[in-house]
């Protein structure tokens, strides 16, 4: 799993003995009902400070913590800046391309990462439609016609993807106040396909009805790999263009 990124996991519950087309409706039905609580906020771009630790593959003991700053810029734009063993790399993305300053100042072009692209989807979910949503979940192996209702830290979620007992499947949790708690995909990494899982937790107020997690844990087959915490948040403070301008990148000191 390389440095810089963090894999998302959406978990939502599933039903037993209830007909496909129904349960199918009651999961866009949750996720239309979350977008639509939404709808009155504006939110055009996101500046987030966190700590970053990651663990040993035993999922047990830190091995080495850093610092990050996310810039999201709505609707396709982000910036990655992090510090990790003193080391410093940035990464731009934009659409579906992505581009890498390593601390040796070197620029190279890289695939933009998935898991990155749906962390956006999923704690800035603005400028986006309930069937975009599904439809980014199902290309995640996430099956929309399961759902089921859940209870998970005293709160109920709607489970897509998954039926009660089903744990190594992709699946989304979805809160009704705080939106995804937690997505679970399988992904190909370098040491073979794996079950990736992301929990987020401690949500606050941020803007209007919008909740913002202040922790995430990414598990990799059920060990913890990622910890992230969030110092601050900043809504709205119009970046410059030229941070998320590819040439830019390669011109700074």
């Amino acid at each position: 799993m390389a440095r810089a990124r963090v894999l998302p996991l959406l978990l939502i519950a599933i039903s037993v003995g209830v007909p496909a087309a129904a349960v199918a409706q009651d999961a866009r039905a949750a996720v239309e009902a979350f977008m639509a609580r939404l709808a009155e906020v504006q939110i055009s771009d996101l500046e987030i400070l966190q700590s970053l630790t990651l663990y040993h593959q035993d999922g047990r003991h830190p091995i080495s913590a850093g610092e990050q700053r996310m810039l999201f810029k709505l609707p396709q734009h982000q910036r990655l800046e992090q510090i990790l063993e003193g080391q410093r790399e940035i990464q731009v993305t934009v659409g579906n391309r992505a581009w890498v300053r390593r601390a040796d100042g070197k620029v190279y072009d890289a695939r933009a990462i998935d898991s990155g692209r749906a962390l956006a989807s999923v704690v800035v979910p603005f400028q986006r439609q309930a069937t975009d949503l599904l439809a980014d979940w199902r290309a995640r192996g996430v099956r929309d016609d399961v759902s089921h209702v859940a209870r998970i830290g005293g709160r109920t979620v709607t489970v897509i993807g998954a039926r009660p007992g089903e744990r190594e499947v992709p699946a989304v949790w979805l809160d009704a106040e705080y939106g995804v708690v937690r997505i679970v995909t399988r992904e190909r990494l370098p040491n073979g396909p794996k079950l990736v899982d992301l929990a987020l937790s401690e949500h606050r107020p941020l803007i209007g009805v919008y909740f913002f997690p202040r922790r995430q844990e990414a598990f990799i087959d059920g060990k913890l790999i990622v910890l992230i915490t969030v110092r601050s948040i900043q809504v709205n403070t119009n970046p410059p263009d030229a941070l998320f301008d590819p040439e830019a990148l390669r011109r700074e000191h």
